[in-house]
């Protein structure tokens, strides 16, 4: 079954969708500034993962060519970038990881076509691995590593073993996503996994996902490529002002780009509470297919919307959204008094 998401009705920016204080004394944006005071990511070593793997072979590039655009764009901009991601597509993989067997990473020599000589000039060359399970060499059945396996591996030894990274990375970059990551499906998001295992670790991580054409459900070449150009400044801005930390991922959801319309500055956005995508299980016998339903559907349980300034909402209105993604899950929005008041007390 395709792959729905299903937007929710526009509505007026709140004021708690608060402009990312990233400015300049005049108002400007770090990426926006030109001459000697440019923030810059030049000497950044960067790994990049993601959950869509590293193959990009099929027609509409949803299995890594937004990876590759983002390589592109870092290596550009004067970063170290070493690829180590997923060898097969493994969306929806969220935080999973494995914990016994072996992991196999595999280097990948001939890369996809327009995207060879990206990082030709960067100190690792812009290598890239794919890992996957088990000791024997990746192949077209072998099951892949998840997205938190891959960027676990890297930092706790992998990149030493296989560029010879002895310190860093500086920073872990998932993605571009063939898709948002938005309120309910952050959850099962492999995009935003592999970016905990990154924080988990004590490196600062950043995740990113890019928006559908909700006519095809499908992420553009122009989607990949705008949002790319825009993640080398975004990155600098971030370091600059010291916001690259291991305290939370930064995750960064880029609209659907169509021509002649600029989404501007990011927002600042919390993790909606709406239901995105409605899984079903269609029962025959002992067997339960599972698809994606609709939530307009009788029967459907979708959680509603209920924060105003939600990651959903302001993208579906062409926002840049962004927010901070915590791995710590202890709950604090403030509503548990009661619980806690009932384990200390009986009442």
């Amino acid at each position: 079954m395709k792959k729905r998401f299903f937007a929710v009705p526009a509505a007026a920016v709140g004021a708690g969708a608060l402009v990312l204080s990233l400015t300049g004394a005049a108002g400007a944006a770090p990426w926006d500034h030109q001459g000697n005071d440019r923030p810059s990511v030049a000497g950044m070593k960067i790994l990049l993962s993601n959950d869509d793997s590293m193959q990009m072979a099929r027609p509409d590039g949803a299995d890594g060519r937004g990876l590759y655009e983002v390589r592109r764009a870092l290596c550009a901009a004067g970063a170290d970038v070493v690829v180590m991601a997923p060898w097969a597509y493994m969306s929806g993989a969220g935080t999973s990881a494995t914990g016994s067997g072996a992991l196999t990473v595999s280097q990948r020599t001939a890369l996809p076509a327009g995207f060879e000589n990206d990082c030709a000039g960067a100190p690792s060359k812009g290598v890239v691995f794919g890992v996957c399970k088990g000791s024997a060499p990746c192949g077209p059945t072998t099951p892949s590593a998840t997205p938190a396996d891959t960027v676990r591996l890297a930092v706790r030894g992998g990149l030493a073993a296989k560029v010879g990274w002895k310190n860093g990375p500086d920073l872990v970059v998932t993605g571009a996503n063939s898709g948002p990551n938005v309120a309910s499906v952050t959850n099962d998001s492999g995009t935003l996994g592999a970016a905990i295992a990154g924080i988990d670790n004590g490196v600062p991580a950043i995740a990113l996902s890019a928006g559908m054409d909700m006519d095809t459900f499908k992420v553009t070449e122009r989607t990949y490529r705008a949002f790319a150009d825009f993640i080398p400044g975004f990155v600098a801005g971030l370091k600059q002002k010291d916001l690259l930390t291991d305290k939370f991922v930064v995750s960064v959801n880029y609209p659907n780009a169509v021509e002649g319309r600029n989404p501007g500055r990011p927002v600042w956005a919390e993790i909606g509470t709406e239901t995105v995508v409605p899984v079903t299980y269609v029962p025959t016998g002992d067997t339960f297919a599972i698809g994606m339903g609709d939530c307009a559907a009788p029967g459907t349980f979708c959680r509603p919307e209920e924060k105003r300034n939600a990651d959903w909402t302001l993208l579906n209105q062409g926002h840049i959204t962004v927010g901070a993604v915590d791995s710590n899950r202890t709950y604090g929005g403030g509503d548990d008094h009661k619980l806690e008041k009932f384990v200390k007390n009986g009442k």
